[in-house]
């Protein structure tokens, strides 16, 4: 799939892996090629057990319609999104660069999506496979919108799939259109998962929430990132999204091996700064066992991984583990 423009590549790969799940024993031809054994990777993190510390981040299957396929491959869990209250085609094409030399991606998509009603509709069919298979919703802003209707959309979303998945990433770096939403202030930040948390009160599942935060972010606006994970039921933090200011002769957000460096600095931050009392989840950048520890030994509980599969396959997860049994 290396000589395919990157969107059409991936656009194949998740076909030829839906392909593969519905021939009679693919999916277990695809646990017996991919998956690893699960003895020493489990984990619980948040109160959620994981089978393996090592997911599938959003973007990736963004509308879940791969579950069975990617929890059959031996990922510890999915990250679908970034969900929306409804269907928005993206940025017209091509919206997906490629830079070969970097290894590394331009993602210039807008979140193109079919919604919040068909992606419900994914996550609600668990199968054997999909049984024990951590599912996360990440939350993100419809690019058309005003700033002034965020905090609705947000809720929305959140309210509808709660009882379907295990936790919530919201998404404070939509930074992939033109139109961007990236809040940076107490304020604005607060104002968006405030009302997340009075409706958590309500319910009698418990549903983990985390912030995915932009790399770009000054040393103050993390700061104030952190400060509110500590002042607040928040339960961690994703770091981080793409880049705007690695490539910034590119329009979007920067992902794969030019991101990792920073990356696991953020990760590193926040975790010191926490004394390591917060769940963090590493992503960007990673694309080699030896980033993925590399963010773990940061203080990342989990790793998820986009553009890593995307340039190292699907038996990236493989590899990492046997490296970890060494």
């Amino acid at each position: 799939l290396c000589g395919l423009p990157a969107e059409m590549a991936q656009t194949v790969r998740m076909t030829l892996l839906g392909a593969t799940g519905k021939i009679p024993c693919g999916k277990w031809f695809l646990k017996r090629c991919y998956a690893p054994k699960r003895e020493g990777l489990e984990r619980e993190v948040f109160g959620i057990h994981f089978r393996n510390p090592i997911g599938i981040g959003s973007g990736f299957d963004a509308n879940g319609d791969r579950l069975n396929e990617l929890s059959a491959l031996g990922f510890g869990f999915v990250e679908i999104g970034s969900v929306v209250p409804r269907p928005q085609p993206g940025t017209p094409r091509p919206r997906l660069k490629r830079l070969r030399k970097e290894r590394s991606y331009v993602d210039n998509s807008g979140y193109p999506s079919r919604g919040m009603e068909y992606i419900l509709n994914n996550v609600r069919k668990r199968t054997p496979y999909t049984a024990d298979l951590v599912i996360g919703c990440n939350i993100g802003k419809l690019t058309a919108s005003h700033v002034e209707n965020s905090t609705k959309e947000y809720l929305r979303v959140f309210r509808n799939m709660y009882q379907y998945v295990d936790f919530f990433v919201i998404n404070i770096a939509c930074n992939t259109a033109a139109k961007r939403f990236i809040p940076r202030t107490r304020e604005e930040i607060l104002a968006l998962i405030e009302p997340l948390f009075e409706f958590r009160r309500g319910q009698l599942d418990y549903r983990p929430i985390l912030l995915k935060i932009s790399p770009d972010l000054t040393k103050e606006e993390l700061d104030t990132v952190i400060d509110i994970l500590i002042e607040t039921p928040l339960d961690g933090i994703e770091a981080v999204a793409g880049s705007l200011d690695l490539m910034p002769e590119y329009k979007g957000a920067a992902t794969g091996a030019l991101l990792t460096q920073r990356a696991i600095e953020v990760v590193r931050y926040i975790a010191e700064r926490t004394e390591h009392n917060y769940p963090i989840i590493g992503s960007g950048g990673a694309i080699s066992p030896e980033d993925i520890d590399a963010l773990m030994e940061a203080g990342a509980s989990l790793v998820a991984l986009n553009s890593g599969i995307r340039e190292s396959g699907f038996r990236l997860l493989k590899k990492w583990a046997e490296r970890v049994k060494k």
